[in-house]
C-alpha cells in the first residue's frame, strides 16, 4: 500500500487544518535553557491532589532531590529543578490567574547544576505494581498538555486490560514542535518508555502515530525501532485535532471510545511521546521530572526554538532570554487552539506547558472582537470531531441552561479542541462558553 493510501485511510471525520506555523522551530535542535535565579515550583502541576511540601524555608537542596510528596494516589511528587536554597513556601500565580501554594527555590550561583540525586534500579525485575509505584515516584504526568498523572493511567481497574499501547506523536497544535524534536533526538528514550508501558500493562503491541507533516520523525522512529515485531509506526493524515485521544484511537484502530469512557475500555492505553521519553530516561535511574522541552515561538520573540527548560522557570525570564520584542503583547501557554493566554508573566513553567506562544500588537489588532448572533450556518457542526452540535450548545449557554447542555447535548464529551470557535463566522466564543458551563455544573454538583 502506498503512503498516500495509508494516510487517507488513517484519519477521522470532521476536524480542520489550520495554518501550521511550525517552520519557525521544527528544524531547531533542542537546546538547554539558562537557569532562572529564582524558581517557582507550584505544588499542583497536575490533575488531582496537590503535592505536600517535605522541605522547610532555609533548607538547602540539590538538583533532583524530592521537595514535595504526592498528596494521594492521584497526585505526584515534586523535585528540585536546581541546586539551591528554599527561599519560602508561599502563594504564586498560575495560568488561570489564581494564587496557589508553591515552593520558591533560590539558585546557588556558580553551581554546576549536575543532577545529584538518584540510583540505578532494575526495570526488568519489577512487577507491574512496582513499575506503577516507580512511575509515580518520578513525578511524570502527561506532557502533551493534559498533565494527568501517568501512573494512574497505568493502573487499570479490576477486570480491565490493555493489549495495545498507542504512542501519540501527532503534535497537531499549530506552532508547537516539542514532540517533533523529541522524536528526532530522544527516540531511544521513547523506545525504553514504550517497553515500560507495555510491561506495566502486559500489552502485546505498541503503535506510534505520527502526522504526515513530520516524515523525518516517522523515518527516525522506524530506524530506532528496527525489526521489532511488536512496535510499529503509522503515518496519519495531517489534521487537527488528530492528537486527541479519541480521535487517535479512531484513526489507528477504528474503535470508538464510548461517551464518558476512557481508552482502556477499548483495550488501549495512550501516551504522548515526550511522556514516554521521560519515563524511559528517568525510571532506570530513580530520578524525578525536573525539566521538559518547551517551544518558545511566535512573532513576539527574536530567538524562537525548542528549549530544555527547568520546571519552575518564570515565563518572564524565559521570554527575556528568548529575545522578547518590545511590541509583544500576549503570551499563550500551549498552542493557539487549546492554549490559554496568561495575565501574569511571572507565572512559572510547569509540567504541562508545551510551549510559550508570543503574539505582538499587530496580531491583536487583526483579531476580530465583535460577537454577532448565531446565523445557524452549521460550520461548527461540520468541524466538530465528536459530532456534537456546538451551535445548540452555545445557544443554551447564552441563556444559562447548563444542566440541559450536559444531560441532553453531551457537553462533557467536548474536549475543548476549539474547532467550533475557529470556524464561527459570528466570532462566538463557543469553547469559552462550554468551559464556563462545565465549571458551573461541577460546582453545583459539589454543593449537593
Amino acid at each position: 500500500m502506498g503512503l498516500m493510501q495509508l494516510i487517507r485511510r488513517r484519519g477521522f471525520q470532521h476536524g480542520l487544518h489550520p495554518p501550521e506555523h511550525k517552520e519557525l522551530t521544527e528544524h531547531r535542535p533542542i537546546r538547554r535553557f539558562p537557569f532562572a535565579p529564582m524558581m517557582i515550583i507550584p505544588l499542583s502541576q497536575h490533575l488531582g491532589a496537590p503535592a505536600v511540601p517535605i522541605v522547610r524555608e532555609g533548607q538547602e537542596v540539590v538538583r533532583g532531590e524530592p521537595i514535595a510528596k504526592a498528596g494521594g494516589f492521584v497526585s505526584v511528587p515534586m523535585h528540585a529543578p536546581a541546586t539551591g536554597i528554599i527561599s519560602k513556601i508561599d502563594l504564586a500565580p498560575n495560568a488561570r490567574g489564581e494564587k496557589k501554594p508553591a515552593i520558591y527555590l533560590k539558585l546557588y550561583a556558580g553551581e554546576s547544576q549536575d543532577i545529584l540525586y538518584g540510583a540505578p534500579q532494575h526495570i526488568d525485575a519489577m512487577s507491574s505494581k512496582e513499575l506503577i509505584e516507580a512511575v509515580q515516584a518520578t513525578g511524570v504526568v502527561g506532557l502533551g498538555g493534559a498533565a494527568f498523572p501517568t501512573h494512574v493511567k497505568l493502573a487499570l481497574p479490576e477486570g480491565k486490560s490493555v493489549d495495545t499501547v498507542i504512542v501519540n506523536g501527532c503534535e497537531c497544535e499549530p506552532y508547537l514542535t516539542t514532540d517533533h524534536r523529541v522524536m528526532m533526538e530522544w527516540g531511544a528514550h521513547i523506545l525504553d518508555g514504550i517497553r515500560i508501558a507495555m510491561k506495566a500493562y502486559n500489552a502485546s503491541r505498541a503503535i506510534i502515530g505520527i502526522e504526515a507533516n513530520k516524515p523525518d520523525a516517522a523515518a527516525n522512529m522506524r530506524k530506532i525501532i528496527g525489526d521489532t515485531p511488536d512496535i510499529e509506526v503509522l503515518v496519519l493524515e495531517t489534521k487537527y485535532p488528530q492528537g486527541a485521544e479519541k480521535m487517535l484511537i479512531k484513526a489507528i484502530l477504528g474503535k470508538e471510545v464510548p461517551s464518558g469512557g476512557l481508552p482502556y475500555e477499548v483495550g488501549t492505553g495512550i501516551f504522548n511521546v515526550a511522556t514516554l521519553a521521560q519515563i524511559g530516561e528517568l525510571l532506570p535511574k530513580s530520578q524525578g521530572l525536573i525539566e521538559r522541552v518547551v517551544t518558545i515561538t511566535g512573532p513576539g520573540v527574536s530567538r524562537p526554538g525548542n528549549y530544555l527548560m527547568a520546571l519552575g522557570t518564570p515565563v518572564r525570564f524565559a521570554l527575556e532570554q528568548a529575545g522578547l520584542k518590545p511590541e509583544a503583547r500576549e503570551v499563550i501557554l500551549g498552542g493557539p487552539m487549546m492554549g490559554a493566554a496568561i495575565a501574569d508573566w511571572d507565572t512559572p513553567v510547569t509540567k504541562g506547558v508545551t510551549g510559550l506562544l508570543v503574539y505582538t500588537l499587530n496580531e491583536l489588532r487583526n483579531r476580530p472582537t465583535k460577537v454577532y448572533p448565531c446565523i445557524k450556518c452549521g460550520e461548527c457542526v461540520q468541524v466538530c470531531p465528536i459530532n456534537l452540535n456546538p451551535s445548540q450548545l452555545g445557544l443554551l449557554a447564552r441563556v444559562g441552561q447548563y444542566e440541559i447542555m450536559e444531560s441532553d447535548y453531551h457537553l462533557n464529551d467536548c474536549f475543548e479542541c476549539g474547532c467550533c470557535t475557529y470556524v464561527c463566522p459570528a466570532n462566538i466564543p463557543l469553547v469559552q462558553q462550554f468551559r464556563v458551563a462545565k465549571t458551573i455544573n461541577r460546582e453545583n454538583k459539589a454543593r449537593i
